[in-house]
């Protein structure tokens, strides 16, 4: 089809805007990068900005790595991931399916009870009396279990599991399968997209665990990498002297902004055509 003149000018304008809009986002990311590999000198002889090194250096990545708590706070961030995201699924699974059965007794009370939640929380200082009480206080699970299922994500999958045929869950039932056995092997390798997009909600949230670990965690052996990461971001600044030799607080802000958030970055692009795809087979209905 030949293109109108109209045509090509409008998609020029939409390119031109998309650019734009990628560069704003990039741009951060990359001034953080370039700071962080940049040594110190050079980055005042630029007068603070810069975008390409001239240099690279790797100390402020080395100091990181090996002096301060990042490496144990990656890895109780790794396993606050990996642990809470499968527990995530697995619930919000359980709590999705029976919820997209009409025949279920109570439906629509409890879906609204799983509305309600969207509306009103307990607030911090009950949340804080619960965990306490059930003694997670100073736990990994105290970082787990408080959120260990969001409505929202119920929600979508339910519309999900709901826009499947129904005419597979009767062929399964006049085979003898029980509700259980049509989760897992009919409903769940079903829905892969919209199980990837709910995956990477939970995997995101777990990563940027930050306002549980502070309100329920002190024991500093336990604080996850964004909690870390705080505290050097906050950090007084390093006199300026002998900069050619030192490693500048600015320097290592920039290195742990970049080590917090490399491994989302990293897994993104491979899971973005199911992201996509996910929430619009998940919002159709509901």
């Amino acid at each position: 089809m030949v293109k109108s003149a109209n045509d090509r000018i409008a998609n020029a304008v939409v390119f031109a805007i998309l650019l734009a809009c990628g560069l704003v986002a990039v741009f951060p990311l990359l001034y953080v990068l370039s700071v962080s590999l940049t040594p110190f000198s050079e980055v005042l002889k630029n007068g603070g900005f810069i975008l390409v090194p001239r240099s690279i250096t790797f100390d402020a990545y080395h100091k990181l790595l090996t002096e301060s708590n990042i490496p144990r706070a990656f890895g109780v961030t790794v396993l606050i991931t990996v642990v809470g995201t499968m527990l995530n699924m697995a619930i919000t699974a359980l709590m999705a399916y029976p919820l997209s059965r009409k025949q279920l007794p109570g439906r629509n009370f409890f879906l609204m009870m799983v509305v309600f939640t969207l509306l009103f929380s307990g607030g911090i200082i009950p949340t804080y009396l619960v965990v306490k009480s059930l003694g997670l206080l100073d736990s990994i699970w105290a970082m787990i279990l408080p959120n260990l299922v969001w409505s929202f994500n119920v929600l979508i999958m339910k519309s999900f599991y709901e826009s499947l045929p129904e005419e597979l869950f009767e062929s399964a039932r006049i085979d003898g399968a029980k509700e259980f056995r049509i989760l897992l092997q009919i409903v769940v390798p079903l829905s892969v997209p919209v199980t990837l997009t709910i995956g990477l909600f939970y995997t995101v949230g777990h990563w940027n665990e930050f306002f549980q670990a502070i309100m329920f965690v002190t024991d500093r052996s336990l604080f996850p990498l964004q909690v870390v990461v705080r505290e050097i971001l906050i950090q007084t600044q390093q006199p300026l002297e002998n900069a050619e030799n030192m490693t500048p607080s600015e320097t290592l802000q920039m290195a742990s902004v970049i080590l917090a958030s490399l491994p989302i970055i990293i897994v993104y692009p491979f899971l973005q055509k199911h992201f996509t795809k996910g929430m619009l087979l998940g919002s159709v209905k509901g």
